[in-house]
C-alpha cells in the first residue's frame, strides 16, 4: 500500500481504465494454466485476486466492463479447442472457425460481467461489493449450465481437483468449490486493501479448518469387491467414422481387439459410437457378440446409433451384450431390449441444430454426420452388465451433475463415461474432459471407466484418481482392477442443492437490507 495526497490505493490495482481492462483479460487468460494439461492450481487465487483489485469499488457500468474483460479472456484461451473441430470437421475457414470461436468466447463473457454487474448493481451504494461476489457468480453459472442447453464447460472448481480444496467436493461438489475459490480470494483481497483485517482472516481460517476437518473424513468405504475391467480404444480416424468403405474394417478391428479380453475380465467397454452403422442394419454383428461374449462369461457395452423405425427418430445410445447378471447362462441382448441408455443431453450443432432450416445450407459445419439426435429420457434405469450396475452418460453430459444425480441409485457400483473427443485433435479440450470426469467420480465417491475413441481412456478411482490410462492417438486396450465402494457421499445425497441454498440466503439478506433501508 502507498499513500498519495491523502488517499490509499491497492498496489495491485491499475489506475489507467484502459490498462486495467487489458489487466483484467491478461488475468482471464492465466486461467488457462489452471486447468488440465496445465493444471497448476495455485494460478487460480492469484489470477482472481489481481482481477478483484480491477474490479474493486467500481460502479455497476465499470465492474461490468472489468467481467467481460476477464470472461473473454477466461473462455478464449480455455477454449480456444472449439475451432478446431469447427475448421477441421466442419468444413470452414480457419478465419471463420476462430470467428466463430470468438464469438462463443464473446458469449460466454457476458456471464462473468453479469457477476461482476450485480455484485455493484445491488449494493447500497452502487460500487462493487466483493462480499456479494461469491453468491452473484453462483447464480451466474447456474444460468450458464442452463441456458441454451448450458455450456458449463470450464468451471473454477474443475481446477482444484489436485488442490485441498479437493476435498470439498464429495459435500459441496465443483460448484461448491467455486464459491469457496471466490469467497477466499476476497477475502485475501481485502486483506491486500486493508479492509475489515478481522474479518477477512477469520474466512480464509475457517475455510482451511473446513478443508482440513473434511479430508479426514471418509464418506465411503471398499467392499472388498473388485471387477476386472477392459477398455478399448479404437483411435479411428474421425473423417473414417461415417465412411462407408471403412466401416466393416472399423467393426472388425473391435471384434479382433476384444476377443482375448472376454476370458479374464468381467466387463469389457467400447466408446461412443464404435460401431459405425445403425443397430437395425447391426444386428448380425451384435448378435455374434452377444454369443462370444456370453460363452466366455463376461459382459460388454458399447456405444452405437439407434434408429427407432416406428417413430423414424435416432438416438445416441449404449447397448449391454453378453451377461446382464452373473447367473444368465446366455447373452441377453436383443433388439428391443430395455438394458440400454439413450443420451439425453445433446451437444448443439454437434447432436442437434436449432434453427436447422435456416442454419444448415449455410455451411458444412451445420450439416455434420449424425447431427440429428432426437433426446432419451433425463432419469434412465442404470445399465446392468454381468452384475454390475452403471449410472451412464456420453460425452458432453459427464459436465452436468445434476443429470448424473438423479441417474445414480443406491445400488450403483461404477460411473460409466464413453466419448470420442478426436473433434477436438491435439488440443487441450479432451484433458479437460477429463478432469471433469474425475471431478465427477470425487463429488459421487464412485469408480469410473472412461472409455474413448483416440484418447484419454481411463479409470478413475471414487477419489478422483486416475489408476490407469492410456495416451491420446495410440490404438490399445486399458485392462485393470476396479475396488468397489459402498457408501454415499453428502453431496450425492443433498449437496447439489448448495448453491441454490446459498442464494437463497442471499436473496433473504437483500430483502432484509432493502427493508432496514
Amino acid at each position: 500500500m502507498t499513500e498519495l495526497n491523502g488517499r490509499t490505493f491497492n498496489i495491485l490495482t491499475i489506475k489507467n481504465p484502459t490498462l486495467a481492462l487489458l489487466f483484467s483479460f491478461i488475468s482471464g487468460c492465466s486461467l488457462v494454466f489452471a486447468f488440465a494439461p496445465f493444471s497448476f492450481w495455485p494460478i487460480t487465487f492469484a489470477a482472481i485476486v489481481f482481477w478483484l483489485a480491477q474490479l474493486s469499488n467500481k460502479s455497476s457500468k465499470q465492474a461490468f466492463k472489468q467481467g467481460l474483460s476477464f470472461g473473454f479472456g477466461y473462455f478464449a484461451a480455455g477454449i480456444s479447442w472449439v475451432h478446431v473441430s469447427i475448421e477441421k470437421f466442419g468444413g470452414m475457414p480457419l478465419i471463420a472457425s476462430l470467428l466463430l470461436m470468438l464469438l462463443l468466447c464473446a458469449y460466454l463473457a457476458l456471464y462473468p460481467a453479469l457477476a461482476a454487474w450485480l455484485s455493484a448493481k445491488l449494493s447500497k451504494d452502487k460500487q462493487v461489493n466483493l462480499y456479494y461476489l461469491p453468491f452473484v457468480w453462483l447464480f451466474s453459472e447456474y444460468l450458464r449450465s442452463v441456458m441454451l442447453t448450458g455450456f458449463p464447460w470450464l468451471s473454477l472448481g474443475y481446477s482444484q481437483i489436485d488442490s485441498p480444496f479437493s476435498s470439498l467436493a464429495p459435500v459441496v461438489g465443483e460448484v461448491g468449490i467455486t464459491f469457496f475459490i471466490i469467497l477466499f480470494c476476497v477475502a485475501i483481497a481485502q486483506i491486500i486493501n486493508q479492509h475489515h483485517q478481522r474479518m477477512n482472516s477469520a474466512i480464509i481460517v475457517v475455510t482451511m479448518m473446513l478443508i482440513t476437518s473434511i479430508s479426514l473424513l471418509n464418506f465411503v468405504e471398499k467392499t472388498g469387491k473388485t471387477t476386472n475391467v477392459a477398455l478399448v480404444q479404437g483411435n479411428i480416424k474421425q473423417e473414417l467414422r461415417w465412411d462407408k468403405k471403412a466401416e466393416e474394417n472399423i467393426i472388425h478391428s473391435y471384434i479382433e481387439s476384444s476377443k482375448p479380453l472376454y476370458k479374464n475380465n468381467d466387463l469389457v467397454i467400447w466408446p461412443e459410437a464404435a460401431i459405425p452403422r445403425i443397430e437395425p442394419l447391426a444386428q448380425d454383428y451384435l448378435t455374434e457378440i452377444n454369443i462370444q461374449v456370453a460363452e466366455q462369461q463376461s459382459s460388454l457395452i458399447t456405444g452405437l446409433i439407434n434408429y427407432d423405425i416406428d417413430s423414424r427418430i435416432f438416438f445416441n445410445r449404449l447397448v449391454v451384450l453378453g451377461k446382464k447378471q452373473q447367473d444368465n447362462l446366455n447373452g441377453t441382448y436383443y433388439y428391443g431390449n430395455s438394458n440400454h441408455y439413450n443420451k439425453h443431453h445433446l451437444l448443439p450443432i454437434g447432436e442437434f441444430v436449432p434453427f436447422a432450416d435456416f442454419l444448415r445450407p449455410i455451411a458444412p459445419f451445420f450439416n455434420l454426420p449424425m447431427s440429428s439426435f432426437s433426446r432419451g429420457d433425463y432419469v434412465q434405469p442404470n445399465l446392468v452388465a454381468n452384475g454390475i450396475n452403471l449410472a451412464p452418460l456420453i460425452c458432453f453430459e459427464i459436465a452436468f451433475p445434476q443429470q448424473l444425480a438423479a441417474n445414480i441409485r443406491s445400488h450403483t457400483d461404477m460411473i460409466l463415461t464413453v466419448s470420442n473427443d478426436a473433434w477436438f485433435g491435439a488440443s487441450h479440450g479432451p484433458d479437460q474432459h477429463l478432469e471433469i470426469a474425475r471431478m465427477r467420480a470425487l463429488e459421487f465417491g464412485k469408480p469410473m471407466l472412461r472409455a474413448t475413441n483416440n484418447g484419454l481412456t481411463a479409470v478413475i478411482d471414487h477419489k478422483g484418481k486416475i489408476i490407469a490410462e492410456i495416451p491420446q492417438f495410440t490404438e490399445s486396450v486399458l485392462q485393470t482392477t476396479v475396488e468397489l465402494v459402498n457408501g454415499d457421499t453428502p453431496y450425492s445425497i443433498w449437496g447439489r442443492y448448495f448453491d441454490k441454498f446459498l442464494m437463497l440466503l442471499f436473496i433473504m439478506y437483500l430483502m432484509r437490507e432493502k427493508l432496514i433501508r
